[in-house]
């Protein structure tokens, strides 16, 4: 009788170390938890870019990366002028968009969020304005060009949306 406990306690025990011999290999495995298409939306973006403005003087150099089993693209940029800069970028199959967190060695905290619009990523944010007064509406696109290159526009608001000023033309060539 106690051989007999013995056998079966070991069985169960081979069970839980091996697990169920009737599932495959395959459908044991859990899907990627990014392979969805909307997380290769940003793709183009992704590589070592030199960034010009629209008369090509170069005003700085851009890493994108994709990390965190490709769920993320990190930004690593840095200016001519010696400002540097961050952020990471996910999409969220929760909120359906396009989610960024900008940070930089200017003290600036950037959150947005959107999508593609046609070919462009745009996404948009609000934060307080430096001077405390009122609020300033963000919207940045990011255009892939026929060329290879990429465009990136940045463009706020002071006044709700009314008006735009451009604070960022810049190409991307790939180094």
């Amino acid at each position: 009788m106690r051989v007999r406990i013995w056998v079966q306690l070991g069985l169960v025990a081979l069970l839980v170390v091996c697990g169920p011999t009737w599932v495959s290999a395959d459908e044991a495995k859990e899907p990627e938890p990014c392979a969805a298409p909307e997380y290769s939306q940003f793709d183009f973006w992704v590589g070592e870019w030199r960034v010009t403005d629209s008369e090509g003087r170069v005003v700085g150099h851009n890493t994108i990366d994709k990390i965190l089993d490709g769920c993320v693209l990190r930004e690593s940029w840095t200016g001519a002028s010696g400002m540097r800069g961050t952020s990471l970028n996910i999409y969220s199959q929760a909120r359906g968009a396009w989610h960024q967190t900008w940070v930089d060695s200017n003290g600036l905290l950037l959150e947005l969020d959107g999508g593609l619009v046609g070919d462009h990523m745009v996404l948009k944010g609000e934060n307080p304005a430096r001077d405390g007064a009122g609020t300033l509406l963000h919207e940045i696109s990011w255009q892939p060009l026929d060329d290879g290159r990429v465009r990136q526009t940045w463009k706020v608001s002071k006044d709700g949306g009314a008006s735009w000023q451009e604070v960022f033309d810049g190409f991307y060539a790939k180094k």
